[in-house]
């Protein structure tokens, strides 16, 4: 995999603010370090836990991971990069598990395991250009189908005793992380899945298991496991904010759907307009994706989020802390007209690392071109199997 730092010297660096987040600082006091690796988390379980971890152990090792399943929206990209960038300041080292493997069991890209792994080559390029900090050693990307093959006298006994000392009906209630429902038709590879996933946090001897809110039930299953099998230390699990998508009702942000997405390597004009067109109605806070983004991207990567406008208008406005932005709005003070223009500016700031890299690293370049590509050709195949099916047995996802 090519490194993000042969790409052209005329690149836009990362943000300062980024960069110092990936720095590690020996001198933190435990507090300040609990602070920092709470701060990722919308639920901890548990935090006296978390506090006694730290504590105790100088470099606590962090699971996160990711299916190679298509393009990276922003959610993905600049949120992990974030996060990841706090707990290696924290003293943390993070392990990313690269699940290509989970994706062929998922049937994503057709099951082609070659496909899949191009994406997974895809989405380490992007993190790099973004800023995440991974040349101090102490990230490290895993590929599952290496890990598992070079160590399977050790994987496959613990998933099969996961596998054993549970029910199907607990196994099912997992589905969610892999986008999928109990009431789906499920392969028996997608019911192994969790199970597989669950032996994931104990083969990477993970003592934090860093996700989204959606793979929330996955990571108690593994505390389960722990009382099960009389283990004490059991993996804390930091669940971060799912951002929704742009369109109204859009609880996640979707890959299959360009318009409730953002792509990290979208161009500015397509960023203007997929922003102008967002939920944002006048007043509201609450479910606004807009006001989720400043929250949860913006001003954790500038602390801090600027409004331009006219005199006449209010003139300029730069808000520190989110409480000031959401009262401004709530009244009426800052309009969606002045907000979004705003808010796809700094999203193109942050992105803008990104295009630089994949129009000038020639290997990123091809990289990105066969992405797209793969998931052009998934688009047209799903297209001609809905169109080939009765209408009264289409499924709109």
């Amino acid at each position: 995999m090519e490194n993000a730092s042969n790409s052209s010297s005329n690149e836009t660096p990362p943000s300062e603010s980024l960069q110092s987040l990936s720095v590690s600082h020996p001198q933190k006091s435990l507090k300040e370090r609990f602070d920092i690796v709470r701060s990722i988390g919308e639920e901890c379980i548990q935090e006296d836990e978390l506090e006694r971890l730290l504590a105790n152990k100088p470099q606590p090792i962090c699971y996160d991971g990711f299916e190679p399943s298509g393009r990276m929206h922003i959610a993905q990209g600049v949120m992990k990069a974030l996060n990841v960038n706090k707990l290696t300041s924290a003293g943390c080292k993070v392990k990313i598990w690269i699940a290509d493997w989970f994706a062929q069991l998922n049937n994503k890209m057709g099951g082609d395991l070659k496909k899949i792994q191009v994406i997974g080559q895809y989405l380490i390029e992007i993190w790099k250009a973004v800023g995440m900090d991974i040349e101090g050693g102490q990230v490290e990307f895993l590929w599952s189908s290496e890990e598992i093959n070079s160590r399977a006298h050790e994987y496959w006994p613990l998933v099969m005793d996961i596998a054993r000392r549970n029910k199907l009906p607990r196994i099912l209630r997992c589905c969610q992380i892999m986008g999928r429902s109990e009431q789906d038709e499920l392969s028996a590879a997608q019911i192994f899945y969790p199970c597989m996933q669950c032996a994931d946090i104990f083969f990477l001897k993970a003592d934090i298991c860093q996700l989204g809110m959606d793979q929330r039930k996955v990571n108690v299953l593994a505390r389960e496991y722990c009382d099960d099998i009389k283990r004490k230390n059991k993996p804390i699990i930091l669940s971060h904010h799912m951002l929704p998508g742009l369109q109204e009702g859009q609880e996640k942000m979707s890959k299959s759907d360009p318009s409730s997405s953002i792509y990290m390597e979208d161009e500015e004009a397509e960023v203007n307009l997929k922003i102008k067109k967002a939920f944002c109605p006048p007043k509201v806070v609450e479910k606004n994706p807009c006001l989720e983004y400043i929250k949860y991207i913006i001003l954790p990567w500038f602390n801090e989020f600027t409004i331009e406008r006219k005199p006449e208008n209010g003139g300029d406005k730069t808000f520190k802390s989110f409480k000031d932005l959401t009262d401004d709005y709530e009244s009426g003070e800052l309009h969606p007209g002045d907000l979004k223009p705003a808010l796809a500016k700094a999203i193109n700031r942050i992105l803008q690392p990104v295009r630089d890299h994949f129009n000038n690293d020639p290997k990123a370049k091809e990289l990105v071109k066969r992405v797209k590509l793969q998931g052009d050709k998934i688009m047209r195949l799903r297209s001609k199997l809905t169109l080939s099916l009765p209408t009264q047995c289409r499924v709109t996802r």
